[in-house]
């Protein structure tokens, strides 16, 4: 008990002395999460198996923790759940402890981390630059060392891109895999819960124990492996740099024992831009719609604007989003018979806090342009750590079908630097 209370104990030191009051919404009285942490001890003591004890763990709070306020990012519609979710109370079994909830961008609406009233989340290491969201105080107290490993969710991206954007690992898993009972819903159907921690076991072994799955066997990687890559100029404009450094990875992976092979990606980047862009946001407006036309001056402005518009979308444009999906993710069938993963950068810049002010829109709708369309193809995704561009973390993703998370982990080898 002592080494846990030392640890806590110097992890408040930590978050004093980092001072990003920004990170949370809510951190926990140092008291209780110490007599959890030994409740927890005691329970190992008495022979309990509790493979996730001494650990601490953030929560993105869109997320129900049981005493702590939920608000995703908005006090007007804050409430007090009496029971964690699902995927918390599974974490809590196994022995970790929850230091506290995170910031994020309003509603889960946005992947830059500045749309909330509880300030920009800024990143760890630049603090001019964004945190990237909307998962963004998650990813900065992974990447400051105040917890092990956070919780985030990913709708379009918002668990990927900050733990790319601070070279975590970031397993967004395939749909369904993970329980979203307690989360505040952005878009139902294609919600996930997440988990980024710098050490990619320890993000697989919480993933499994919020899937209630024995953790799998590491180092099983064997047999043809081939990864396919974009075809010469679709990536598009990438920050200074960033080019090089996806090639660096492509490279490695080959250098690795992977097999290359190009694939036309325009269709998913075109059903990307459809998330936001077509019908597929009025999901967002189901979610959380009415609250917002009915607290318009409690809410982000540009979330806001963003949800509310979504009610005004007409039911045809639904349905040709719904065809252009369909015959999209025929492609992706067809392109995972013949490859493992797909391998893309996870976003395309690291824009600074005034580039966001100064374009909202149009910098947040950038960030997506390589994740937005995987959920909306239930597809499996893991962020992974690929070197960094002038001194800054840069990140790559491998996307597999449905149900290929665990292949993804072991193939995150080929590309890690």
């Amino acid at each position: 008990m002592t080494d846990i209370s030392e640890r806590i104990a110097a992890t408040y030191a930590r978050i004093a002395e980092v001072d990003r009051p920004e990170v949370w919404i809510t951190l926990r009285e140092q008291g209780s999460v110490v007599a959890e942490a030994a409740a927890v001890a005691d329970r190992v003591a008495a022979g309990e198996p509790l493979p996730l004890a001494g650990r601490l763990f953030a929560v993105k709070n869109n997320i129900d923790v049981a005493g702590v306020p939920t608000t995703a990012a908005c006090p007007a519609f804050g409430y007090e759940p009496s029971a964690d979710a699902v995927a918390v109370a599974r974490l809590r079994g196994a022995g970790a402890v929850v230091l506290g909830s995170t910031n994020l961008d309003q509603f889960a609406t946005g992947l830059v981390g500045t749309r909330s009233p509880y300030g920009a989340v800024r990143h760890a290491y630049a603090p001019e630059r964004i945190s990237g969201g909307s998962s963004s105080g998650s990813s900065v107290a992974v990447a400051l060392g105040l917890v092990d490993f956070a919780l985030g969710t990913d709708t379009a991206g918002s668990g990927r891109v900050p733990a790319a954007l601070h070279g975590l690992y970031g397993i967004k898993p395939s749909l369904g895999l993970l329980p979203t009972a307690g989360v505040v819903p952005a878009c139902r159907s294609i919600d996930v819960v997440t988990a980024m921690a710098a050490d990619l076991g320890l993000a697989r072994q919480a993933v499994a124990v919020m899937a209630g799955t024995p953790l799998p066997p590491t180092g099983t990687l064997a047999g043809p492996m081939t990864i396919a890559v974009p075809q010469p100029g679709q990536l598009g404009d990438l920050a200074p740099g960033w080019a090089e450094a996806f090639d660096a990875a492509v490279s490695r992976s080959a250098e690795r024992g992977a097999e290359l092979v190009p694939v036309d990606i325009e269709p998913f980047l075109a059903l990307a831009r459809r998330l936001y862009e077509g019908a597929f946001v009025a999901e967002r407006y189901t979610a959380v719609g009415p609250f917002i036309d009915a607290h318009l001056d409690e809410v982000d402005p540009v979330v806001g604007q963003i949800i509310s518009k979504a009610g005004e979308i007409p039911a045809w444009q639904l349905f040709d989003d719904l065809e252009r999906r369909e015959a999209c993710r025929l492609l992706s069938q067809a392109l995972f018979t013949k490859a493992d993963a797909l391998l893309l950068p996870v976003t395309v810049m690291h824009p600074t806090l005034a580039e966001v002010a100064a374009d909202p829109f149009g910098v947040n709708a950038t960030m997506g342009r390589f994740t937005n369309f995987v959920n909306l193809l239930d597809q499996a995704a893991i962020a992974v750590p690929a070197g960094s561009v002038d001194g800054l973390p840069f990140g790559v993703q491998l996307i597999g079908p449905a149900g290929s998370d665990n292949r993804l982990a072991d193939l995150s080898s080929l590309v890690a630097a």
